[in-house]
């Protein structure tokens, strides 16, 4: 009897079994690095958020503190007498509302004049030949670059008295008109294309109309479009994902804003910001506050009523925003 046969057979379901114990191996290797990733990365990701969040939580849980929540040693996170007396002084001492309506006109018009000039700036940057095109766009990126702290002096100087006429050399008597503790200065600057971020506004608006093809502004042309109609009408509607970045951006920073507000010596009553340094002072003046671990819970309760309307705004336009970013060309 022939036992050859019976031994290939043998042999190949052995190679077999070794084959599955090989391949059930890597199976579980690989299983065991895609748990210590996890198991990694989620220790990151809680090491992050805590350092991030903890400090804001921490805000947040304070201001509803009592008095006896402060200084009781038993309470931690969670107050046992939890009171709504600190955002109520806060809001009278800050006069909030109207501050706050003040700064979303301020910062809502800041932000439609920077939509309007750095589109039609990267759209020119986007679409035409110019003399000293490459030297104006190395500017754009250089107003990305350079931080605005280098700059602040001959910027303050310059709207401390301010002589436009003197800079095309018809009129430089020396004199000029202070344009300080006013917001007029960040008025000029938006205008004039070189306000809060400007460069980058321009620098994603330039990415994104280099993107689209130029098919569609030939059909235009071909059907009789100027090019004020072929802007406005064809190419902003086809921009919307990078109006939507630049549109939070800028409504995010210029509400933010503390280091131009300060240089330009702009009121209180129209930065909600700056509400916020005065607000212990005012509390002790006004309302005889002396203990300064009590007062800090009313500073406390200012800093969640800044806070609360950019959470606002982030939670409506989180979707819009992440498109957005994904098609304006910011990355990559």
């Amino acid at each position: 009897m022939n036992t050859a046969p019976l031994k290939i057979k043998e042999k190949l379901a052995a190679a077999r079994s070794n084959t599955r114990l090989i391949n059930e191996g890597q199976r579980v290797i690989r299983q065991g690095k895609g748990l210590l990733f996890a198991i990694f990365r989620t220790a990151v990701i809680a090491g992050i958020s805590y350092v991030i969040l903890g400090p804001l939580i921490g805000i947040v849980v304070n201001s509803f503190f009592s008095n006896a929540d402060k200084y009781s040693p038993m309470v931690y996170l969670i107050p046992q007498a939890p009171t709504l007396e600190r955002y109520k002084l806060a809001i009278l001492r800050m006069d909030y509302w109207n501050t706050l309506r003040n700064m979303l006109l301020y910062v809502t018009s800041l932000t439609v004049l920077q939509l309007a000039v750095c589109s039609m700036v990267g759209y020119g940057f986007a679409r035409y030949k110019f003399p000293l095109k490459k030297l104006f766009f190395a500017c754009v990126i250089i107003m990305i670059v350079i931080p605005s702290h280098t700059v602040m002096l001959p910027i303050y100087m310059t709207f401390q008295s301010f002589n436009p006429l003197g800079v095309i050399g018809l009129f430089n008597s020396g004199r000029g008109i202070n344009l300080l503790a006013s917001p007029l200065p960040m008025y000029i600057m938006t205008v004039l294309g070189c306000g809060l971020r400007s460069g980058l506004y321009i620098y994603i608006f330039n990415q994104f109309f280099r993107g689209l093809p130029k098919e569609i502004e030939e059909a235009a042309e071909i059907d009789g479009a100027g090019t004020l109609y072929t802007y406005f009408f064809i190419m902003i509607p086809n921009s919307m994902p990078s109006i939507i970045t630049v549109t939070i951006f800028s409504l995010v920073w210029q509400y933010n804003d503390t280091f131009f507000s300060k240089l330009f010596i702009i009121s209180q009553n129209v930065v909600l910001s700056k509400q916020i340094v005065s607000l212990q002072a005012n509390i002790l003046n006004i309302d005889r506050i002396l203990d300064p671990s009590i007062s800090a819970l009313y500073l406390y309760a200012g800093i969640v009523l800044v806070i609360v309307p950019l959470v606002v705004l982030y939670v409506v336009l989180q979707r819009r925003f992440i498109e957005g970013v994904e098609r304006s060309g910011i990355v990559g």
